[in-house]
């Protein structure tokens, strides 16, 4: 791993410091053996394994699962017992058996659902279940958003650490020379003071560099479940296949579009319950009644039938509420789309000004960057430049690289915003259950 020690310093410290640092770094390297450098696929496959917020909603699916079964049930009969008849007067009072009215009753009782309400209600617990898998989907997606961020992050804190510790490299040779120069009288004390100030300068933004990459690490270590101490590949090249996606395809694959047309089936299935329950549901009773030994026993039969005397009020209200419902959901989804829509094609041209950006600066900053280095270091070796010059020209370059790198952080991001919004069929297909219902088409 970099360290801001450079190599002649290193050769000059104490045999006692430099026996400690030998066994910091050899205990740096075993640690870092252990734990392999992760790549973006890794780290998409670990997060997605790991997840706590994944695993909540599966469970979520699970529970909607088991509500769907029951949905299409009858309800448990009852039972029934009592004493009918009972005197509460006379020599008889409290008395069983005497008089001949006096019976203890036992009976069941249940309500009768129609196999078309059955499947009414089952149908629309399924599709509660179809609802909980769009939410593991959005939660899917949103998981690997967030860790192709965090790995991109590091990966560019990766890069800017490289280029901050070859300056201290280099700057670091550039001090131990001018010292020597010095010694030579063929430089001042103050070229010696300006390298050793550049040196810190350029040191201080290693550390911060450093702390950038340990950040961006820990961010990753959470997001993964694993502890990760480097990244490992190139990042992906800022091309996206979302971008030309037709829309037919897309609401198949796109989070926020299955949750929003599942809404669509739901309010859609709500609304054919609420019509089904203007019918009521009658409940019939059998009943077995015991007298006493000198009477016969009995038994009763009932039905109860309830008596919607107010269904323009109760129950095509309730069936009005659940149709205004299902028109907001197709609303709701028709907002969904567009605002989806709106945000591929920004992100997309976001996406083609930074490549095109990337390009130009690489073209011409970087190379204009490198011919002022080669310049102020030809100027200051023929005497007629100054170091000052020299450490600035070098200065420059470093920014106009960190500044491309970036441009290119930024772009990244902005594909991984693009790229895994969608969820393809490859990792959809691990999600607790099928997601093959069709998507319906707004309306």
């Amino acid at each position: 791993m970099p360290s801001i020690i450079g190599t002649s310093s290193y050769r000059r410290a104490p045999l006692r410091t430099r026996a400690l640092f030998a066994a910091l770094l050899l205990a740096s390297v075993a640690a870092y053996a252990q734990e392999a450098p992760i790549t973006l696929e890794t780290a998409l496959h670990a997060a997605t394994d790991h997840s706590a917020a994944m695993g909540a909603a599966q469970a979520s699916v699970r529970a909607s699962s088991e509500a769907a079964i029951r949905a299409g049930q009858l309800p448990d009969p009852m039972l029934k017992a009592g004493v009918d008849n009972l005197p509460v007067t006379g020599q008889q009072k409290f008395t069983i058996g005497q008089d001949f009215m006096t019976m203890r009753r036992i009976g069941v009782e249940q309500e009768w659902v129609s196999s078309e309400k059955r499947r009414l209600r089952s149908a629309l617990a399924d599709d509660g279940v179809d609802r909980e898998r769009a939410g593991y989907l959005g939660q899917l997606a949103n998981t690997r958003q967030q860790t192709a961020t965090a790995w991109l992050n590091a990966a560019y804190a990766k890069k800017a650490v490289a280029l901050q510790w070859a300056l201290v490299e280099h700057m670091t040779h550039e001090l131990e020379s001018i010292k020597a120069t010095y010694r030579a009288a063929k430089s001042t004390a103050a070229d010696v003071i300006q390298a050793k100030a550049m040196l810190a300068q350029t040191q201080d933004q290693l550390l911060k560099a450093q702390q950038t990459l340990q950040i961006a690490l820990i961010s990753l270590t959470r997001l993964t479940a694993t502890p990760v101490s480097d990244v490992a590949g190139e990042p992906p090249a800022p091309l996206s296949y979302v971008t030309i996606l037709p829309p037919e395809e897309l609401r198949e694959v796109q989070p926020v579009l299955v949750a929003a047309s599942r809404d669509i089936a739901l309010a859609d299935a709500n609304t054919a319950v609420a019509n089904s329950n203007r019918s009521p549901n009658w409940s019939w009773e059998v009943a077995y009644q015991q007298r006493g030994g000198a009477y016969s026993n009995m038994v009763s039969i009932g039905v109860s039938i309830p008596l919607p005397i107010n269904r323009k009020d109760r129950q095509d209200r309730d069936a009005g509420e659940k149709a205004e419902l299902a028109t907001r959901a197709r609303l709701m989804y028709d907002d969904a789309q567009r605002q989806v829509e709106a945000d591929i094609r920004a992100q997309s041209a976001t996406l083609a000004s930074g490549r095109e950006r990337i390009a130009n600066l690489s073209k011409s900053l970087l190379p204009a960057a490198d011919q002022r280095v080669q310049l102020a270091a030809s100027a200051y070796k023929a005497g007629t430049g100054s170091l000052a010059d020299t450490f600035a020209a070098r200065r420059a370059r470093l920014d106009a690289e960190l500044q491309v790198l970036d441009l290119q952080r930024d772009v990244s991001q902005t594909w991984a915003q693009l790229e895994y919004q969608v969820v393809p069929a490859s990792v959809s297909a691990s999600t607790p259950a099928s997601m093959s219902a069709s998507i319906p088409v707004s309306q």
